[in-house]
């Protein structure tokens, strides 16, 4: 007796993805964040066949962007670049944002860039010694600058207190205000990713105290870790990850981790990643709600500490 085979329909996820994906960064056009997200999206629309495009929706302490990500569709067209900001500090400081980090699901992480403190060329301070010897002796004296609700805000506060030193938190609107004002001397401190600060440090417009990273950069190899300089807990970077509305499929989800992945590989993108000092973050999804267990506790953390409030 012949069996006849019958084709079995196709699945949702076996044909995904059949049109562009959206990709939500919760920053302006031309920031960190958004360069990284534009980075990615290109590597993903060539691994997955389809376009994958940048919507920046900056708002409510990146709140706003990952709102929308949240109660979308759970079809994999949607996704979010998270980071610190959306998953931490912003439903920490904002208590409306209406929608819960946790319930996102972990798609792939993309890359972390390290983080540098620095002094303006004007301020009474040469290294990081020179820096706690001033502020304890001349206690509220120092202004650091720092974009209100933002990762640096929240290392700002969390270097006051494991130091005990008295500076005055001075709060803009963005990372930009503060380089200008630094570079003036309107303010005698900060804490930016090295993308930020690398041009001015390379140009000596700019003081540099230490790194919060595990070792000392290649990039900058006679700046000290704020190990060195005494304070063996200053450890933070800037990172960055994709992250999918809650019950997004697994096999979707796997699917865009792969291509992730495949992307980050790829000598272009690695070659994009270099002058920013952006390193590439590879892994599973499990990989990456691993690391969110362990680095989320420790920016709520600051962001509670801060005193940072919602603009």
């Amino acid at each position: 007796m012949a069996v006849i085979a019958t084709a079995r329909p196709a699945s949702a996820e076996e044909t995904y993805p059949i049109r562009p994906i959206r990709l939500i960064v919760p920053f302006p056009p031309g920031g960190p964040t958004d360069v990284m997200g534009r980075l990615i999206s290109q590597g993903l629309s060539d691994q997955l066949g389809q376009q994958v495009y940048v919507d920046n929706r900056p708002g409510a302490g990146s709140t706003l962007a990952a709102k929308i990500a949240a109660n979308a569709e759970p079809d994999g067209y949607t996704l979010l670049l998270g980071s610190a900001a959306t998953q931490a500090i912003g439903p920490t400081l904002y208590r409306d944002a209406e929608y819960d980090p946790k319930r996102f699901e972990p798609v792939a992480m993309v890359a972390e860039v390290p983080y540098v403190m620095v002094a303006s060329p004007k301020a009474p301070i040469a290294n990081f010694a020179e820096l706690i010897a001033y502020a304890k002796a001349h206690p509220g004296k120092l202004n650091f600058g720092v974009p209100n609700g933002a990762p640096p805000h929240m290392l700002a506060a969390w270097f006051k207190s494991l130091t005990n030193i008295d500076v005055v938190l001075v709060t803009y609107r963005g990372g930009a205000n503060v380089l200008s004002d630094l570079l003036g001397g309107q303010i005698d401190l900060a804490v930016e990713t090295c993308s930020i600060l690398l041009p001015q440090l390379r140009e000596g417009k700019l003081r540099p105290l230490g790194t919060p990273s595990p070792q000392r950069l290649d990039v900058l190899p006679d700046v000290p870790t704020m190990a060195e300089n005494g304070v063996p807990d200053f450890i933070a970077s800037s990172w960055t990850g994709i992250v999918a509305p809650p019950a997004t499929p697994k096999p979707i989800i796997d699917k865009l981790n792969r291509a992730t992945n495949a992307a980050l590989a790829l000598p272009a993108t690695q070659a994009k990643l270099k002058p920013l000092e952006a390193q590439a973050m590879f892994g599973t999804p499990a990989d990456y709600a691993d690391f969110l267990a362990r680095e989320l506790p420790k920016w709520i953390a600051m962001a509670k500490l801060s005193g940072a409030g919602a603009e």
